[in-house]
């Protein structure tokens, strides 16, 4: 096998520690020289891309909007770094990197570019003006021109496939790869028993976006918490730009009311998955979403919505319950239905949650499905 040049772009540096990681570590563990490229984040997430052996190079992306000489200036540092590392593979995931990088590994004769649609986002929610309207069209002919410059697209979801191939985005040249999301990595997220006494305790982790369903979770919390206020749910993410952020107000509301215990992001989930009953993730669409993973893979019973990426990861009654999305009465009455299981019945969902990380979304499973139509294994 040669050992390759890997260019890996993200529009958000954390996630190419949290999300990328396992992947960046079995490319370099096969010997590949592994640069990787985001926007400037936290030290530590440089400090440990460097201790792994990646080269991380920081560019400037604007991950909301649609500011054209933001986005060109993007386009036109990914063509620096691919004109001075000469890179065998590109690897891009979200919108901007998966457009420009795409676009500009084809100016510069890249010989693979790998494109991976983690979830189509706001561009591709339900028209919400004219607005949202115009950012539809544009993002339909960005993905259009990325799509025809990449040689292989990885969904996380038979949906996402699906509506790629309903808008015409797919070409009979492109490789098309189907992978389960990003994978868990089993060994970090270990399974954990359920906290001893009675099930009380709902985690959300979430960018705070309405299309999380943060707002429905926040609802359905006021609407158990009426029948059982002895119920905690609690909430853990960042603030986001997106045009669909919650606002701060909103959160500091239902704080202020006693429906939710805000705790704020967090760089290591694990403590506050160990102290829940239930995880919960009322998302109106997803690739395949990664908290989720988590939770399954440390024994919690998801409940989730019946909604691309989201479906794929329960089944109902088994490991959780899943509702219609935008829904917050079904998702009140799940979680009720949940907290009123006993300890034992509620660790059986858990277990069998666990069970279905271990088969199905183990992270050195998806690496390879990834890594072997990039040559790289």
């Amino acid at each position: 096998m040669k050992k390759a040049t890997v260019l890996v772009i993200g529009s958000l540096a954390e996630s190419l520690v949290k999300f990328r990681g396992d992947l960046i570590r079995e490319m370099l563990a096969g010997g590949h020289s592994v640069h990787t490229v985001a926007p400037a984040g936290p030290a530590w997430v440089t400090d440990t891309l460097a201790e792994w052996g990646a080269h991380h190079h920081v560019v400037e992306l604007q991950r909301a909007g649609l500011n054209p000489l933001k986005d060109l200036a993007f386009a036109r540092h990914i063509i620096r770094l691919c004109r001075e590392l000469r890179p065998d593979v590109l690897l891009a995931y979200t919108v901007k990197p998966v457009v420009y990088g795409a676009l500009a590994g084809r100016w510069c004769g890249v010989p693979t570019i790998a494109t991976m649609v983690t979830g189509l986002g706001f561009a591709f929610m339900p028209v919400r003006g004219w607005r949202h309207a115009l950012t539809r069209g544009v993002a339909w002919l960005l993905y259009k021109s990325a799509m025809h410059s990449a040689h292989c697209v990885f969904f996380q979801n038979p949906d996402d496939r699906a509506d790629f191939q309903r808008l015409a985005l797919l070409n009979r040249r492109l490789r098309v790869g189907m992978v389960n999301g990003s994978g868990v990595n089993l060994d970090h997220y270990t399974h954990s028993p359920l906290p001893e006494g009675t099930p009380r305790r709902v985690l959300l982790i979430a960018r705070l976006l309405a299309d999380k369903g943060v707002r429905e979770y926040i609802e359905a919390a006021r609407l158990v918490r009426k029948r059982h206020p002895d119920v905690v749910f609690e909430i853990i993410g960042p603030f986001d730009p997106n045009p669909a952020a919650i606002r701060k107000a909103e959160i500091e509301a239902a704080v202020q009311d006693g429906s939710v215990r805000y705790l704020g992001p967090m760089d290591d989930v694990r403590p506050a998955l160990r102290g829940c009953h239930v995880y919960a993730l009322p998302s109106y669409r997803e690739g395949t979403p990664r908290s989720v993973l988590e939770a399954m893979a440390m024994g919690r019973p998801v409940v989730t919505t019946d909604a691309p990426g989201c479906r794929e990861t329960v089944v109902d009654g088994l490991n959780g319950r899943m509702v219609p999305p935008r829904n917050a009465q079904a998702l009140a009455n799940a979680l009720d239905q949940m907290l009123t299981l006993d300890r034992t019945a509620l660790q059986r969902m858990g277990n069998e949650a666990r069970r279905m990380a271990e088969e199905k979304y183990d992270v050195h499973r998806v690496n390879r499905q990834l890594m072997e139509p990039m040559g790289l294994c």
